[in-house]
């Protein structure tokens, strides 16, 4: 059991994009600190399968907004101003019932520090929890700069210059907090996103998810266009062009999960491919231990470049093979666990798999090999003494 060094503390945790518990990384940071002994409540959107406004799960107390998923200039500026007025209310709702001493913004967007500036009058800290790289998401979604990505650069310096501490996923979100957002490198920490092994167990494989096939390939993630979901389907045509034994799943949700839908069946590719939507932890794990190889085509961009995904994590976890496009931090967490596709290049990506498929002593070396790596470096039980240290230099506990 953990020690209670933060008895006493309220701590008010803010993230937009997804819900809480879904948000895997929000809720392995909530339950640490709990578990040491803060009191836990955050703000989250409401989102399929998370539509109480409040709730109490594992004693923290969970209060939940309507969004509207933006999608386009207007679409986002909509979201983000409904969303900046509910963490206000709710936040005031929180504070007049329990002060928090600490607001832990998880982006995106890089927007919550307006409510943190507020707070600070009431002496209450701010810790950013730097979950993406919104200047870099621009790019890669409208495939420009100019004024707007100007905007989010300032919104981003904003961000780091209101926050007492910068939580980074990776290295290379520290050296943007420290080079882009002018932070003190002491103030800047590497917390990343390691998987839970108690949540992500190795179980039997489940045939029925096959659909008949010999073989299961498994991708789990959010889908909207920077995740390369139209990469993967041209890789699919070319795989079940050659052979009729494999299956699909497809686990995840997003704004752009109808339009992959449509083009998988413009493509033909109905009796080969499963959309799961979101789901439950428990059909989560039970297609992807089914999996015999798991993909991540995030099309290479300066964001996916940059950003560590939790999918790869989750695949080693489960002792899965991998296959991806080559980027800097998804080869830093999978090293040997993954075959590296040349980017953008669909066939190649295709090859790969059908290689991994067709050498089963290969898929078992590398299953082995990343699941090595998580239980020994990367799983959360080592990231989670790493987000106390941190939150132990806030509260200045020796």
């Amino acid at each position: 059991m953990a020690e209670e060094i933060f008895t006493g503390k309220h701590i008010l945790i803010i993230v937009e994009n997804l819900p809480v518990p879904f948000d895997r990384r929000v809720w392995q940071e909530a339950n640490t600190l709990k578990e040491n002994g803060a009191i836990i409540s955050i703000i989250c959107p409401i989102m399929k399968g998370y539509t109480k406004r409040h709730e109490v799960i594992n004693d923290i107390n969970i209060y939940r907004h309507p969004l509207s998923e933006g999608n386009g200039l207007i679409g986002y500026l909509l979201e983000y101003s409904t969303s900046i007025f509910w963490w206000y209310w709710l936040s005031l709702k929180i504070f007049l019932k329990r002060p928090f001493h600490v607001i832990h913004g998880c982006n995106p967007p890089d927007l919550i520090f307006l409510v943190a500036i507020f707070y600070k009058l009431f002496r209450v800290k701010y810790v950013f929890d730097h979950h993406d790289i919104n200047p870099e998401f621009y790019v890669a979604k409208f495939n420009k700069k100019g004024f707007f990505y100007k905007l989010l650069l300032l919104v981003e310096r904003l961000t780091f210059a209101t926050a007492n501490i910068s939580i980074a996923t990776n290295e290379s979100f520290k050296e943007i907090a420290i080079r882009r957002g002018k932070m003190d490198p002491n103030n800047v920490n590497v917390v990343r996103s390691g998987p839970k092994l108690d949540r992500l167990k190795i179980i039997p494989p489940i045939d029925s998810y096959k659909k008949g096939k010999k073989y299961l390939i498994g991708y789990v993630g959010v889908i909207s266009e920077t995740e390369g979901l139209d990469l993967l389907l041209e890789s699919i045509k070319y795989i079940v062009e050659q052979r009729q034994d494999v299956h699909f799943a497809i686990v995840g949700g997003g704004i752009e999960l109808e339009k992959i839908q449509h083009l998988s069946a413009r493509m033909n590719l109905n009796n080969y491919v499963d959309f799961y939507g979101r789901v439950d932890d428990k059909t989560l794990v039970e297609v992807l231990n089914t999996a015999d190889v798991c993909v991540n085509p995030d099309r290479p961009t300066d964001m996916n470049n940059l950003s560590t995904m939790n999918k790869i994590m989750e695949y080693m976890a489960l002792k899965k093979p991998i296959v991806q496009y080559d980027l800097k931090e998804g080869r830093f967490s999978a090293e040997k666990a993954s075959l590296y596709a040349t980017n953008t290049d669909t066939l190649d990506f295709a090859n790969k798999v059908m290689w991994l498929l067709d050498n089963p002593r290969d898929r078992e070396i590398m299953g082995n090999f990343g699941y090595d790596r998580v239980v020994n470096k990367l799983a959360w039980s080592y990231e989670s003494v790493k987000l106390v240290n941190v939150y132990k230099r806030l509260f200045k506990i020796t």
